[in-house]
């Protein structure tokens, strides 16, 4: 899953994670709610509050359009379907990666418009304005579908 994360920055080890979390949301769009609150709460725990918006915005985005095209359609609104959207935040010594993982093998879709007053479409954009960078790929071995993720460079630790 880390491997795409290496772009124009020092190589990650695996080993070196300082801290990491993950939550599984429910397929219902009552999840990005959830999301934002499992966000909130790791961040405070790790004491990086002051990046909450930027993450939280990017959170929400991915864990919706996970909701929205990474699930079957019979899944997105049921209310006793265990989903297979994970949410993970992993922290490493001046970066953060948001990602998240659903079932779907297609590729998200950056969509272009000028219209800004749309209700839909700009979740890749505002995910792009965000974060430093963000990928995706799919998944090998025992898990079927992708991960889509997100990078933020942390400030040095003072």
């Amino acid at each position: 899953m880390l491997e795409p994360l290496r772009q124009g920055l020092p190589p990650l080890d695996p080993a070196a994670v300082s801290s990491a979390a993950s939550c599984a949301l429910p397929a219902r769009y009552e999840a990005v709610r959830e999301a934002r609150q499992f966000t909130r709460t790791t961040l405070d725990r790790w004491e990086l509050g002051d990046r909450f918006d930027d993450v939280c915005l990017v959170a929400s985005e991915l864990v919706t359009n996970a909701l929205r095209h990474g699930l079957p359609a019979s899944s997105a609104h049921s209310c006793d379907h265990d989903s297979p959207v994970r949410l993970h935040l992993l922290q490493w010594t001046g970066r953060l990666v948001c990602a998240v993982r659903d079932p779907s093998r297609e590729s998200p879709v950056a969509r272009e418009t000028d219209d800004f007053s749309a209700e839909s479409g700009r979740g890749l954009f505002l995910v792009d304005s965000f974060s430093d960078s963000w990928g995706w790929h799919p998944l090998t071995g025992t898990l079927d579908g992708k991960v889509v993720w997100a990078l933020f460079r942390l400030p040095p630790a003072e």
